[in-house]
């Protein structure tokens, strides 16, 4: 099948880590549908052994709807180790300067370590993560999404200063975008329905 892969143990592992963490998964069949429509096929076995690995718990949501989640991490990261293996990759010296620490990195590296997310950037990631579906509705934009993420777009819709968008109002897994007309609804919706996986 076109878009099937075949992940190795840590990468497969890393991607039911994202999938947990993003979607509510309640079964290992759950599991299984969100690993294949990642393009990653596996069978029941292996994802029952990944989950073992991995320590994934069965936890319930607010609805009380089962899910899995990662085991509270025990271990906590050194801010040391941290700072080292960025010095490691990018840092040639450190200079501290009354209250500044000056990383003096290698020549081009410095605007990928500083770089700032445009907000349309920061909306189109948040809604290739958790955007599901966009309609117009009259003069309104109907933002479908993840449990919990409509806050999210909605902040993101705003920051935007978009010429179409009145206002934003969000629910848990709604967001309303309020448009001048009828016809601002419709070109605003297909241009945040491109923005969807």
């Amino acid at each position: 099948m076109h878009g099937e892969r075949i992940l190795a143990k840590p990468d497969r592992h890393r991607l039911i880590e994202s999938i947990v963490t993003r979607k509510r998964i309640g079964t290992q069949f759950e599991l299984l549908d969100a690993l294949a429509g990642a393009g990653c096929r596996v069978t029941q076995a292996t994802v029952s052994r990944d989950i073992r690995e991995l320590g994934l718990v069965k936890a319930v949501d607010p609805l009380g709807r089962p899910r899995y989640v990662l085991q509270e991490r025990r271990t906590r990261l050194d801010p040391r180790a941290t700072l080292t293996s960025i010095l490691g990759q990018f840092g040639h010296r450190v200079t501290v300067a009354q209250n500044l620490l000056v990383l003096q990195s290698e020549v081009g590296s410095a605007p990928a370590i500083a770089r700032r997310t445009t907000p349309e950037e920061l909306l189109a990631t948040i809604l290739r993560q958790f955007g599901r579906r966009v309609s117009a509705a009259g003069n309104l934009v109907v933002v479908q999404s993840e449990l919990g993420s409509a806050p999210a777009i909605g902040r993101a819709l705003d920051e935007l200063g978009h010429e179409r968008i009145v206002g934003t109002l969000a629910g848990d897994d709604t967001c309303l975008a309020v448009t001048p007309s009828e016809r601002d609804a419709r070109l605003l919706a297909r241009e945040v329905a491109e923005l969807l996986p």
